[in-house]
């Protein structure tokens, strides 16, 4: 049973294995375990960006595109939620319609970047690719009139999502089971059908055939694989698994905006997040966006604690102060990229080939 879910895509490590089932527990019960909004909202970014770093996986590890116009397709999604929920009633029927436009949209925008672009060399690709994503985020902040410009889109969720609906009467595990808390496990729910659905992508002939166009692009064509389309076709599939990340998020906020959908930060984020917890392996991008997302979240209040506790040592409590987190973050993942060339992944499934 379990092998079918993960499409025989195993861990092939014990250690990998207990880590995944911990942050899947830990995700699936966060609502009870860790209540509370702030870590209910990084419970939420840890399942999104989970999806996007798969999905950019899907490319960059599976494909070897090096594409930076992943954040353009999140964002689309995310705006046509927004819209659709801003310019009608705050249904489902906008939900539905929100999200297929943004899908759409995306899908469309991938092949016709895939099929026009994708015969130049990479670095070429990935040049026309952050033009094209600088181009829709200008021009996101400039249709002030359709989506909000610099300020965004508010807007309100169908009754289900909201703070005030209550599943049901009275607490549960001393937990009130309301719209934010469907929410969560909405997005919860749908980030793990999205991954789960990726893995079947790459484990399946038409995976074998991404990996085949990684390690030798032109052996493949000769063997009589149209790499151009296979190529296009794993970024229409990635695409749309963005877009919907998008989408979700946009519920969860209630606010859509360039800064929180479109922004570059958030492509080196996501590229980090492959690249450290090991491309080509899917479950890089579950332990890549989990730890990146709590560090970014409390390594600031780790630090704060650590520089109190060694105020004595004026020297240990300046370099561990927490205006310097950013700096602390940094030598982090250089030592992770340096202890861990293929990833984490990559290096516990190396000592279980040891071992």
């Amino acid at each position: 049973m379990l092998r079918a879910l993960l499409s025989d895509n195993l861990p092939r490590s014990r250690w990998l294995a207990a880590v995944l089932i911990v942050i899947v527990l830990a995700l699936a019960l966060a609502p009870f375990l860790f209540p509370g909004a702030k870590s209910l909202n990084v419970a939420v970014k840890i399942c999104v960006f989970i999806v996007l770093a798969a999905s950019y996986d899907l490319l960059l590890g599976y494909t070897g595109i090096v594409s930076f116009a992943h954040t353009m397709f999140f964002g689309i999604g995310g705006y046509g939620v927004a819209i659709a929920l801003a310019r009608l009633a705050p249904d489902w029927g906008a939900v539905a319609l929100g999200t297929g436009a943004g899908v759409l949209v995306a899908v469309v925008l991938a092949a016709l970047i895939g099929l026009f672009s994708l015969r130049v060399r990479t670095i070429f690709f990935a040049m026309i690719t952050l033009a094209v994503a600088s181009a829709f985020a200008i021009l996101a902040s400039q249709l002030s009139g359709l989506t909000g410009g610099e300020d965004g889109l508010n807007y309100r969720v169908p009754e289900a999502l909201r703070p005030a609906f209550r599943l049901v009467e009275g607490d549960v595990l001393g937990v009130a089971v309301n719209g934010r808390i469907m929410t969560y496990y909405l997005v919860f729910l749908v980030s793990l059908a999205l991954v789960l659905a990726m893995m079947r992508v790459v484990s399946s002939p038409f995976g074998s055939v991404l990996m085949a166009i990684r390690e030798n692009a032109f052996r493949a064509e000769a063997i009589g694989y149209r790499t151009v389309v296979y190529r296009t076709v794993a970024s229409c599939i990635a695409a749309a698994a963005a877009a919907v990340a998008g989408a979700l998020l946009a519920l969860w906020l209630r606010h859509t905006g360039p800064d929180t959908t479109l922004s570059f930060d958030l492509m080196i984020d996501i590229l980090l997040m492959v690249v450290i917890g090991g491309m080509g392996t899917m479950y890089g991008a579950v332990l890549g966006a989990t730890l990146l997302i709590l560090a970014q979240n409390y390594l600031q209040d780790a630090m704060a604690a650590a520089s109190q506790a060694a105020s004595g040592v004026p020297l240990v409590a300046n370099l561990l102060h927490p205006d310097r987190w950013l700096l602390w973050l940094g030598l982090l993942f250089i030592l992770c990229v340096y202890f861990f060339p293929t990833g984490i992944v990559g290096r516990l499934r190396a000592a279980r080939g040891r071992g």
